[in-house]
């Protein structure tokens, strides 16, 4: 097995993400699907997209008990430590962690420990196959983007305007914070995947940006090490909530589909990296052909911009 290569935490210098060893340029994969089903991608109808309807239906199929089993092995078998293996010796860096705040915590706010286990079983897999890993609040309580991909219970982003479901996320950040601040492996902590997107990122614009507060206050509070991500509002391509800093140790992370491969697609993110002389890059991309893939992946290089694929 190899180690890895490189030493040090990531974090901020400037516009420049840097380890002990100089200048990074990320190239990673995400780990869609592992810890939250995301029924688009099993191609699923629209009854089916969300994490809790897709196990309603395994449930209903089989009876909970099987169900739950069918889970177990689906986690343990969909992605293994030979995944990060290849992904190693492919060339990539890091991977990003899709979370289910479900998977971790209960509706009482209660720890699931079979869920930090698996957290915890990614993040040693990294360190023996010499990646890092960015780790991704894909579903925080309640939703932050009231749509299936976030698990919402109820279709709305409910974690701004559920006090419970926000306690709930700010203790669960403290938790990962808690458990990863020695980890080098940990490249990132990006606090919300995607949230508030088509209406939601004009109603609930301010309760975002205090959530991003409350969040970076929580997690410096046990952990000053570690880089922060803070995504954009509308699938994150929205730069209005991060026009303002909110820690001396941040990165912005944008993600990009379905748009010309081209400078236009980056102008925002690019102009907000130097107003706010802080790192930027690309979490999530493609679902495109391969000629899109290799010159949006060339674009953001040019630019000095570490990339993630999408699975």
């Amino acid at each position: 097995m190899t180690h890895l290569h490189r030493s040090g935490f990531v974090r901020a210098e400037g516009t420049l993400l840097v380890d002990d060893d100089g200048p990074l340029l990320p190239r990673g994969v995400g780990l869609g699907n592992w810890l939250l089903a995301e029924g688009y991608m099993w191609k699923f109808g629209d009854e089916m997209s969300s994490p809790r309807q897709i196990e309603s239906r395994v449930s209903q199929l089989v009876g909970h008990e099987e169900g739950t089993e069918f889970w177990r092995r689906f986690r343990d078998a969909f992605i293994t430590e030979a995944d990060f293996t290849l992904i190693a010796e492919l060339g990539f860096d890091h991977v990003r962690l899709p979370i289910n705040a479900r998977g971790v915590m209960d509706a009482s706010g209660a720890l699931l420990e079979d869920g930090f286990a698996l957290i915890e079983r990614a993040v040693q897999w990294c360190e023996r196959a010499g990646l890092r890993i960015v780790l991704d609040l894909h579903g925080a309580a309640g939703g932050q983007t009231g749509t299936n991909i976030d698990d919402s219970p109820n279709g709305r982003p409910e974690l701004f305007t559920s006090s419970t479901h926000r306690a709930h996320t700010v203790a669960l950040w403290q938790e990962l914070a808690g458990r990863y601040r020695d980890r080098e492996a940990v490249f990132a902590y990006d606090l919300l995947n995607e949230p508030l997107p088509n209406e939601w990122q004009h109603t609930l614009h301010d309760e975002l940006i205090d959530v991003y507060r409350e969040l970076t206050s929580a997690v410096r509070e046990v952990d000053d090490r570690h880089l922060i991500m803070y995504e954009g509002s509308h699938w994150a391509t929205n730069v209005a909530p991060l026009r303002q800093r909110y820690d001396e140790n941040q990165a912005i992370q944008f993600h990009r589909y379905w748009c010309a491969p081209d400078e236009s697609s980056i102008g925002d993110f690019l102009a907000l990296r130097d107003a706010l002389n802080c790192p930027i890059y690309m979490g999530e991309g493609g679902e495109n052909t391969p000629g899109w893939v290799y010159a949006a992946t060339r674009l953001y290089e040019r630019h000095g911009i570490g990339w993630n694929f999408w699975p």
